[in-house]
């Protein structure tokens, strides 16, 4: 199956913009009207879509996004919700607008001196709901937390930010990767010292599979990146493609190919493989992993621009077995993996659209 042309996924790339900026107040998954993780992944990947495709409506939506949603955010410091204050480094470049920078590094401060820590320096996993994980480190928070932290390094150069930026990935890599299949585990219990349920979950994966080229763009001018991380990065990007099934996506957790295939995961993935290879990070054969993943993910994309097979919000669960249990449905999280998919072919220089 080839890559499909890009007229169409440019189209279809405008649906799923179009359903996640609609949003569904009061639906967990789809209510953007919130300061968590879920709308936060929804507005990062709106302004990847917008750095991608350039139009300034993007900017617009975004900007009154967080005029509506902003009053929201002192109430939930926690580093699930850290997501949201990513696209504030962007957002101030392309408008001055002092006040987002100068609550960009008040966020900064509070996650570098006060947001709990695990005993090897990690960030704990902090959640707004009424749940605690003590000590323990989640593939999400990468995404979810470094991500912002390298962003504001880079907007204000302050290499206080980057190094710590720096840290929480490496240590996240380190602790995370399984290095008897090179892949993720969801999450890591720094008091028992094993890996809790040991699922090797998709979307963990996915987290970090984006978040880690994504960071590392970020940090260039920096020049502190050890040379661990994009090892492992490559170790980690080369070992998913083997667990990628036959119709092109991966099952909700990797090494469990008979549990039901799971979209964002498999976008995340496919994306991340994307931007690495752009990077320079990853050998360009690996593409042909994530031109397996396209098509597949564009068959989930219902009429309306509904990103379909999406599983719920997973904490790290009891067993592997309970992973395939999360129930499937619309969310911005699916939305927006899917659409910084969409977003990377139809925009990406070099890459093939001609239906072959």
């Amino acid at each position: 199956m080839g890559i499909p042309e890009k007229s169409l996924i440019g189209e279809r790339a405008q649906r799923v913009y179009e359903r996640l900026n609609q949003g569904t107040d009061g639906e967990w998954g789809m209510d953007r009207n919130a300061w968590d993780w879920v709308p936060g992944v929804g507005v990062i990947s709106q302004l990847a879509y917008y750095e991608r495709n350039g139009s300034p409506e993007i900017i617009a939506d975004l900007r009154r996004w967080v005029a509506a949603n902003r009053h929201r955010a002192g109430a939930v410091n926690v580093i699930n919700s850290m997501a949201p204050y990513a696209i504030f480094p962007a957002l101030y470049r392309l408008t001055g607008e002092s006040g987002l920078l100068e609550e960009a590094k008040r966020i900064g401060d509070w996650m570098r001196f006060e947001a709990p820590r695990t005993r090897g320096g990690a960030w704990e996993h902090t959640v707004t709901e009424d749940a605690s994980f003590p000590e323990q480190v989640w593939a999400d928070t990468v995404f979810m937390a470094a991500l912002f932290m390298s962003r504001l390094a880079r907007v204000t150069g302050q290499e206080e930010y980057a190094e710590e930026a720096v840290r929480q990935l490496t240590l996240h890599l380190r602790q995370l990767q399984d290095e008897a299949t090179g892949v993720l585990f969801h999450g890591w219990d720094c008091r028992a010292g094993n890996p809790l349920s040991g699922a090797r979950w998709t979307r963990a994966n996915a987290w970090i599979a984006l978040a880690t080229p994504m960071m590392l763009e970020e940090l260039k001018p920096f020049g502190t990146i050890p040379d661990e991380v994009p090892e492992r990065y490559r170790t980690l990007m080369t070992a998913l493609g083997r667990y990628q099934l036959e119709g092109g996506l991966w099952p909700t957790v990797l090494d469990r190919p008979d549990f039901y295939t799971e979209t964002s995961g498999s976008a995340g993935i496919a994306c991340g493989i994307l931007y690495g290879i752009r990077q320079g990070l990853l050998e360009p054969k690996l593409q042909a992993v994530a031109d397996r993943a396209l098509p597949a993910v564009l068959e989930r994309i219902g009429s309306d621009g509904t990103v379909t097979g999406v599983s719920g919000g997973t904490p790290v669960l009891q067993t592997v077995e309970h992973y395939n249990e999360v129930p499937c449905y619309p969310t911005l999280y699916g939305q927006g993996l899917a659409l910084m998919l969409l977003a990377e072919y139809n925009g990406a220089k070099g890459v093939s659209g001609d239906g072959e």
